[in-house]
């Protein structure tokens, strides 16, 4: 089980994490939110959770790239 959990932290896009650390939530009510709203709205929270993935991995590659541009 642990190795499960360990595999879809690694590979996730960590959109819990960011949502937990911004608004002070525990993660795990967070990620229970999700599964529960998906079955009760039919997929829309997993379209969004794809969504916010997407959006905060390229805010994550350009902060990476405007780092990267004006060190010397």
């Amino acid at each position: 089980m642990q190795n499960i959990i360990t595999f879809f932290e690694k590979r996730s896009f960590g959109v819990c994490t960011y949502l937990g650390e911004r608004f002070n939530i525990s993660i795990s009510k967070i990620r229970l939110f999700f599964i529960y709203s998906s079955f009760l709205a039919v997929g829309f929270p997993l379209i969004f959770y794809v969504f916010a993935g997407i959006v905060l991995d390229v805010r994550h590659y350009v902060k990476r790239i405007r780092a990267s541009v004006w060190d010397f």
